[in-house]
């Protein structure tokens, strides 16, 4: 309570707290008494949620949705399999910015999929409910061709016929194949 007050009235700053803090020296007093104080909320957390039985549904659902959007970012940030190679911190940002914004685009672009698709239902008479509507999640990926459709019929560009036959006489390599056999046989 003194460092809470302290702060509030412009005794000690936050920022030299925090020196402290991170000095994570076990004779700081104040460090001590932070961590005791983080040990006991995270004690009454725990307890609180082996006891409940809807927090701990409403925790599971959380971590699924937020596993389920991890699992999706991933998806869509395939290239070089997940890994940033670039060891500028400014060039990896950027990296992990842009797979968040397409990972968000494509959401937006499915969850509009999905209402259109409800309206049309609607429309046609279907009985949409809530709980299932709840149900669908937007991190979609059998729509989505990742690596692309390539045609070039477009162009007027026709490609040769295949001819599988090349001509080659391949004896000579066969028969050293069988006369370096003969040679390790022997020896």
């Amino acid at each position: 309570m003194k460092v809470a007050v302290s702060v509030r009235e412009g005794a000690i700053s936050s920022s030299t707290l925090l020196k402290r803090l991170r000095s994570g020296s076990k004779k700081n007093a104040t460090y001590a008494a932070f961590r005791e104080v983080g040990r006991v909320i995270r004690t009454v957390q725990l307890l609180r949620y082996l006891s409940d039985p809807a927090l701990r549904r409403r925790v599971t659902a959380a971590t699924n949705k937020t596993e389920a959007f991890n699992g999706f970012s991933q998806w869509i940030g395939f290239g070089n399999r997940g890994v940033i190679a670039d060891n500028d911190p400014v060039e990896q940002e950027k990296a992990m910015k842009f797979n968040a914004l397409l990972t968000n685009a494509v959401i937006f672009h499915n969850a509009l999929d999905i209402a259109e698709i409800v309206r049309q239902l609607l429309e046609e008479g279907w009985e949409i409910e809530p709980e299932g509507l709840a149900q669908i999640s937007p991190y979609l990926t059998e729509h989505i061709n990742r690596f692309g459709e390539y045609s070039t019929h477009e162009l007027g560009i026709q490609p040769e016929a295949y001819d599988p036959n090349l001509d080659v006489d391949f004896t000579p390599l066969r028969e050293q194949d069988l006369t370096a056999a003969g040679f390790s046989q022997a020896a």
